[in-house]
């Protein structure tokens, strides 16, 4: 099954590294759509057919945990995973409040991945 992934990150080289860890941990990505920021990854989505996003915390526009809230509007169900070098309990809570299923630690390894990932969206 090819997996169609949403990469929310103001550093083009971090987005390129999720896609690229993702087939190292053995998913197939068949389409990444990628996003500089909040706005214009919630226009991204709105075009339909992702499986999974990943976001970083920190961006300009709008940051990680409003980016969850309104995609949250948009699919209650849309795996979201925050990518972060924070990682406060208290952030970690408030990010949950606001729909993300779970965290990932900048930058990640594709092992990292495969363990967030797989459990989400079933065995790459």
């Amino acid at each position: 099954m090819g997996l169609s992934i949403l990469v929310v990150d103001d550093s083009a080289v971090m987005r390129m590294m999720i896609s690229r860890g993702l087939r190292q941990a053995g998913f197939e990505v068949t389409k990444t759509v990628e996003a500089s920021n909040g706005e214009e990854a919630l226009a991204k989505f709105a075009a339909g057919g992702i499986d999974i996003v990943f976001s970083d915390l920190n961006m300009p526009t709008m940051d990680g945990l409003e980016f969850a809230k309104r995609l949250r509007k948009l699919s209650p169900t849309v795996p979201i995973l925050l990518i972060t070098a924070e990682g406060s309990s208290a952030k970690m809570e408030e990010a949950k409040a606001c729909g993300v299923s779970d965290f990932l630690r900048k930058p990640p390894t594709a092992v990292d991945l495969k363990l967030k990932v797989g459990p989400l969206l079933g065995p790459a």
